[in-house]
């Protein structure tokens, strides 16, 4: 399968790449983002045929199902990674906690966040290509919280990789920030930047389509890359989980094969909804994909009135920062996918030179067809997490925002499926306020809440407090470029 550009070909690109080089080199024509020529076929037939396969065994079947060039030796490779999970068996626990509602539990990998699922396997793929081409490649990622931990572990150590890692000083949490900073591989570097997701997010952009940057790394011999979600590589794993958890429903006889759900995605750079979006469009039986945010909710306008507007928009710190974004990347694929490339890059040029756009009626109807969305304040997020510790289940505050979708968007009474995107210890202050316990640190907060409700903090957490911090450097946004190419 070729893979093509979002805002159509500029003439100085391929007007199609292999899948290999798509996550070599994102960087498509006018800014664009590359994605499928077409979809594979995951409808009632896949369904079955994988219908008492393990997660591995899916996962390979649907990467061959796109028909990418990677040979199925590195493919088995890549997804060992899964083994290193909490249980090989099933990394993707899918857990009911109401009658009709199942948690979908992203992340019981090494930094207990869903990045884990695509980063993981990704990260062999993109560094066994590199190394086999003699290439060598500069990772960049922005994070608010789970993207960076995630490229580090994925790529620390690795030959002919070489990673710098953006964060948002101060719009993190303790535990993201210190699963960072104290990665001490020679081939990583993290720095925080002054300012917010969004400003480290473009500051990525803008490198990775500055002429200047690309030729002061062809000096250094370094090709660049991402590992943003940007790159498909991520999303081609994330259409993998949403699809896992439609047949656990159907092995745990809630539902039977065929039957319609709905899936509730808590969303930032809406990745995660993309690859939901992609399942569904691919034959997943999903009446509908339920956007949950936080009080950022400019995707609640955008799915709601049709209206993306970043004019007089401010970025509000909230206790789910992952979804502390205002200007979310994957959003361009559906605009892709429902409208084309030229109304795509009319649309896009739009929101980056005025600050917003505007669909017309009857594209929002049919982006309508496919989501709905809400958002939920941090004060409605508390009073879920404190609701469902009460009954024995923990959630982050991130996972607390789907329960307001849940609740509201559901036109029928289908079996629903949210997303856990990160484990509660990696923002257990938030969880600690909400049960009624006052903590000034997560370190205070993770021994509090373990001793009140008795829960086991994993050691991969615990471990951090002891850990040497590696990575001291912060800088102004300006900075930036030349902090990575004193690193290089």
């Amino acid at each position: 399968m070729q893979f093509i550009e979002t805002r159509g070909n500029d003439g100085k690109n391929p007007a199609a790449v292999p899948f290999s080089e798509a996550i070599l080199n994102p960087r498509a024509s006018y800014g664009g983002l590359y994605v499928p020529e077409s979809l594979p076929d995951m409808s009632i037939g896949f369904l079955s045929e994988y219908l008492q396969s393990d997660y591995k065994t899916l996962a390979f079947a649907l990467l061959k199902a796109f028909e990418i060039d990677i040979d199925d030796e590195l493919l088995h490779k890549a997804l060992e990674r899964y083994d290193r999970f909490d249980d090989p068996n099933n990394p993707v626990p899918v857990v009911g906690i109401e009658e009709d509602l199942y948690v979908s539990e992203l992340y019981h990998g090494p930094t207990r966040a869903f990045k884990d699922m695509a980063l993981q396997p990704f990260g062999v793929i993109l560094s066994t290509l590199a190394k086999r081409r003699n290439e060598r490649y500069l990772i960049m990622a922005a994070t608010s919280g789970d993207t960076g931990p995630a490229t580090l572990e994925t790529f620390k150590n690795r030959e002919n990789i070489k990673v710098t890692c953006l964060y948002p000083e101060g719009g993190t949490s303790d535990v993201q920030r210190l699963q960072m900073v104290t990665e001490d591989a020679p081939n990583l570097k993290v720095i925080g930047v002054k300012g917010n997701f969004d400003d480290t997010q473009h500051a990525l952009k803008e490198l990775l389509s500055s002429e200047t940057f690309r030729e002061e790394l062809r000096k250094r011999d370094l090709k660049l890359s991402a590992a943003n979600s940007v790159n498909f590589g991520r999303i081609i794993f994330q259409i993998i989980y949403h699809i896992h958890s439609y047949l656990e429903l159907v092995r745990q006889n809630v539902i039977t094969l065929g039957e319609e759900i709905y899936l509730v995605v808590p969303s930032g750079n809406f990745g995660n909804a993309l690859g939901a979006y992609y399942a569904k469009k691919a034959g997943l039986p999903v009446r509908k994909i339920l956007i949950a945010s936080n009080a950022n909710n400019i995707l609640t306008d955008w799915i709601r009135k049709g209206e993306y507007d970043l004019r007089g928009r401010c970025l509000i710190q909230t206790e789910s920062p992952a979804m502390d974004i205002l200007i979310s990347s994957n959003v361009e694929r559906v605009l892709y996918d429902k409208f084309g490339p030229e109304r795509t890059r009319e649309l896009m040029e739009a929101l980056s030179k005025e600050g917003h756009y505007s669909l017309t009626p009857e594209e929002l109807k049919s982006l309508q067809e496919d989501f709905d969305a809400t958002f939920s304040s941090d004060e409605e997020g508390e009073k879920i997490i404190a609701r469902y510790a009460e009954r024995g289940y923990l959630m982050d505050p991130h996972t607390a925002t789907c329960l307001k979708a849940y609740r509201e968007l559901r036109r029928e009474p289908l079996a629903t499926v949210i997303y856990s995107t990160a484990e509660w210890t990696k923002f257990s202050r938030t969880v600690a306020r909400a049960i009624g316990i006052a903590a000034e640190t997560d370190k205070e907060a993770l021994d509090a809440v373990s001793r009140k409700l008795g829960v086991l903090i994993p050691k991969v957490i615990s471990e951090l407090f002891n850990k040497p911090i590696v990575h001291t450097t912060v800088v102004e946004k300006e900075e930036i470029m030349q902090e990575m190419l004193s690193f290089l």
